[in-house]
């Protein structure tokens, strides 16, 4: 390891800023949605997963993938989900191994009265505080990380929907 460089004082700035940012953004959105409706960051990003799937329904294998969760945790999650009567857990058809996770009524009224807030305080502290031209180098810094830490991996569709002529 003796040969690897060391960072230089503009890329030591840049990457203390950027750890910053990924410690402290996680618990403002979780704040937020905790306070506003009474949901966790995690839960309601399982719930958007689920919203935008074929149905509201994934396997949970699936689910665990999408959302960059060990199974362990995201079941513990999808039954504090169940308990509320968000998510609901049913056997898969196609593979009578698996389990899916299905987005309820109830799951899909609590994403839209939690939408507004979430999307607000994304607003709020990322989109509004950018000029249109930082937007889109925020767009080109996150691929470039995202296709060396995970160039085709299960979080890439859900990231990568969002992709289309600029302005959109």
């Amino acid at each position: 390891m003796t040969d690897t460089p060391w960072l230089d004082r503009r890329q030591m700035a840049a990457w203390v800023r950027f750890v910053a940012v990924l410690e402290l953004f996680p618990g403002v959105l979780d704040s937020q949605l905790r306070r506003d409706s009474g949901v966790t960051y995690f839960e309601y990003f399982v719930m958007a997963v689920l919203s935008e799937t074929a149905g509201g329904t994934l396997r949970m294998a699936e689910l665990a993938a999408a959302t960059n969760a060990t199974l362990s945790r995201l079941s513990h999650v999808v039954q504090r989900l169940e308990d509320r009567g968000f998510v609901e857990r049913l056997p898969c058809p196609e593979n009578g191994r698996a389990t899916n996770a299905r987005l309820t009524d109830a799951g899909r009224a609590k994403m839209r009265a939690a939408a507004p807030g979430h999307v607000a305080t994304v607003r709020r502290h990322v989109v509004d505080v950018l000029t249109p031209e930082q937007i889109d180098q925020l767009t080109a810094i996150s691929d470039a990380i995202l296709e060396s830490i995970e160039p085709s991996g299960p979080m890439a569709a859900g990231y990568r929907r969002h992709d289309g002529p600029p302005g959109e």
